[in-house]
């Protein structure tokens, strides 16, 4: 397909150079460059006004290494640009090329706004033709496409360092950039923005995380069928700008200024300590599959950049869909592999987040015979590269197809769905859990024990942004999702939630008593196992959701934290905040060995010991048995306490149990210091308010409880 294109340019163009890709300001002007195999003609269109057509529309003449390139003087930082390519448009063999749309460059640092497919204009096909995706459409839509935007690396870092917190001290924060403050409640100023959020860094510091998990703020799309229904893309998975900030999240307006205030916001969170996580999404782009809209990798190299499949007759016209979004990357593919390495890279040298949470990670595994291989490339190409050794990589370790918790490489950390599970099981009284419980408190050895990690390697959670809040958990049964306008069909309907006994809010004292004490079940025994704990952004206030279990569209009060909850539920989020101080102070806690059930510091008393109600071994295979008790010895770790016993007691039984206590060591006594069947402000007791024991060889725990004895 010829492009049909006029080049029309008054600046001086030089031939500039194919590295590095994307759009580099350098003395004089900026050098552009970009991939692509396939492409016959690339044309780099230059613009001043974002809705209006191009000043000026250069031909790269220059081709090295499959890099086409060219260096525009007289162009600087701001400058609004895209780029179009020529070459076949023949779908069955996967080409895809549409010189009539214009592109986003996939290196653009910044991006001007949000794509809007009006009439159709964004897909690089004739939707009314007969072949669907066979035929082009040769409508040009450069003033509707949002614009790449030159951008440089200046900015006043005042000296800025990464927290660089070990694993086994950090409490994570999963939280959306603008649902953390858009609600009017929230009090700051540019709320629901990058900036908005710094003025909420002294809340997280006072409840004491100290890294906060971004949901994706990777310039997104919002699907064309959430428009038709009148939602968004909230939640972000749907990335089209791979080293973009999203302009959504910008207070300003000037081109490019998301950048500099993410850059603010990252600053403000390591002077508070706090390190940044990003929830990062290379799976899947935001194009699709082959009805999908051609906005960027589609329209410059689509056998590169996605693993394309088809029949005899159209063996490439089709896209491999492990994801369910429709598409995914060519991770088999080195230009690819190099493009997300480069991406991640930026973020971390450029941007100074440290570390990323990656979305449906087993796909990144997934050679081209589709089954997961934990030495795959990308996996060594992480492992290889010096600057991503020293970040934190945790992998949502499943896919539409495949569930891998425990089987990534030793350099990655893992979301611990089967600690979520299992816990959700046991606290509302299913039987036969205890045996996992086991496992789950203590690190998950069956999981990350027997290939070099750590229990630190296993990101524990309750709750996350995909599914049920804390409240929501111990108000409904099932999903709530009928303002997602697909008549409550969408979101999972095993959610192991349990209501209390009536359906959602409830003026009934003995149900919220009930649903109160389980929260607080849930919080212990996520504060008190072996493992990297993450919370959920606003279960410290109780927010509900109102059980909708699927908020990714909700953009709106259904998903922003209400701020108004933090004197309402005061009492829940410093319970919350005495849990995680609890963590810090007890090292034992902290432990990055596995316990190895024995005594292993000549004290008398083994590192772990287990028991039911009974001074005796728990009988695992029971299923009835809902009643656990461990005792964990303090001697091996360095604490403020010196020598010290903790006592856990984890009863889902509905009634109350008598659970035997182990003697302590000669000179120790056992104090409580945490009953969840207390009210709050009894339950969990401050720094040397605890209560001596007495009598001390017993404890009648209330049903449904979690007790922590701790002996000095």
């Amino acid at each position: 397909m010829t492009s049909g294109l006029q080049t029309r340019t008054a600046r001086r163009v030089l031939p500039g150079r194919h590295y590095p890709l994307g759009a580099t300001p350098q003395k004089g002007g900026v050098n552009f460059a970009l991939y692509s195999q396939h492409a016959e003609q690339v044309y780099l269109l230059l613009f001043d006004d974002p809705h209006g057509d191009p000043t000026d529309v250069i031909r790269l003449e220059r081709c090295t290494r499959r890099v086409w390139h060219a260096f525009v003087e007289g162009v600087g930082p701001g400058q609004l640009y895209g780029f179009k390519v020529a070459g076949p448009y023949e779908p069955k063999r996967g080409m895809r090329f549409n010189p009539h749309k214009l592109l986003v460059d996939p290196y653009a640092r910044a991006i001007s706004g949000g794509f809007r497919n009006e009439d159709n204009l964004l897909l690089g096909y004739d939707p009314s033709s007969a072949g669907k995706d066979l035929a082009p459409d040769t409508r040009d839509n450069s003033r509707l496409v949002p614009k790449s935007i030159v951008t440089d690396d200046a900015f006043d870092w005042q000296g800025d360092a990464p927290p660089d917190i070990p694993l086994e001290k950090m409490f994570l924060y999963e939280v959306h950039v603008k649902g953390f403050t858009a609600h009017p409640s929230s009090g700051v100023e540019h709320a629901g923005t990058y900036l908005g959020f710094i003025g909420k860094i002294p809340y997280l510091q006072k409840l004491g995380v100290n890294a906060v998990e971004l949901l994706p703020v990777h310039q997104y799309v919002i699907d064309d069928f959430l428009v038709d229904r009148g939602l968004t893309n909230y939640w972000g998975y749907n990335t089209i700008g791979f080293f973009a900030p999203h302009a959504g999240y910008a207070s300003g307006s000037e081109p490019g200024c998301q950048v500099r205030e993410f850059k603010t916001l990252v600053r403000e969170l390591h002077k508070a300590g706090i390190e940044v996580i990003l929830d990062v999404v290379y799976n899947h782009t935001a194009e699709g599959n082959e009805l999908g809209p051609t906005l960027c990798f589609k329209g410059i190299d689509n056998p590169t950049y996605y693993v394309l499949t088809g029949g005899p007759y159209d063996p490439q016209r089709y896209y491999m869909n492990p994801t369910g979004c429709g598409n995914a990357l060519n991770l088999d593919n080195p230009h690819t592999i190099r493009f997300v390495m480069d991406s991640l890279r930026y973020w971390v040298e450029q941007m100074h987040v440290d570390g990323f949470r990656f979305d449906l990670a087993s796909v990144l595994g997934r050679e081209r015979t589709g089954s997961f291989d934990r030495a795959a490339s990308f996996f060594d190409a992480i492992s290889q590269d010096p600057v991503l050794g020293r970040v934190k990589l945790i992998a949502e370790p499943w896919d539409l197809g495949t569930y891998q918790v425990g089987n990534f490489p030793i350099d990655w950390s893992e979301w611990n769905g089967r600690f979520r599970d299992t816990m959700r099981k046991f606290a509302k009284g299913d039987g036969g859990m205890c045996c996992d419980l086991g496992y789950r408190l203590t690190g998950s050895a069956d999981l990350y024990g027997d290939d070099g990690r750590s229990a630190f390697n296993s990101v524990n959670f309750v709750t996350c942004h995909d599914g049920f809040t804390l409240r929501d958990l111990v108000s409904y049964n099932g999903k709530h999702n009928e303002a997602n306008r697909e008549d409550n069909r969408d979101g999972t309907d095993d959610n192991s939630s349990w209501n209390c006994g009536v359906e959602g809010e409830t003026d009934d004292a003995e149900v919220n008593r009930l649903r109160l004490q389980l929260a607080k079940n849930h919080v212990c025994h996520l504060l008190f196992s072996l493992g990297t704990p993450m919370l959920l952004g606003g279960d410290e206030l109780l927010r509900t959701q109102g059980g909708n279990n699927n908020a990714y569209c909700q953009d709106n009060e259904i998903s922003w934290i209400d701020w108004g909850l933090a004197e309402r539920n005061a009492g829940f989020f410093e319970f919350v905040r005495k849990a995680i101080d609890f963590n810090k102070r007890h090292t034992i806690l902290h432990r990055r060995k596995y316990h190895a059930g024995f005594d292993t510091t000549a004290d008398g008393v083994p590192d772990i010991s287990w028991y039911g109600t009974e001074l005796d071994a728990p009988r695992w295979d029971d299923t009835n048995l809902r009643t656990l008790s461990m005792l964990l010895d303090g001697a091996e770790e360095v604490s403020e306490f010196g020598d010290y016993l903790m006592f856990v007691i984890l009863n889902a039984d509905h009634e109350m149990k008598c659970v035997h206590i182990p003697k302590p060591k000669p000179g120790m006594r056992w104090y409580r210091v945490l009953d969840t069947s207390l009210p709050l402000g009894e339950d969990f007791l401050d720094p040397g308010a605890e209560v001596l024991l007495d009598p001390s060889d017993y404890y009648l725990t209330n049903g449904r409880s979690t007790v922590v004895l701790v002996a000095r």
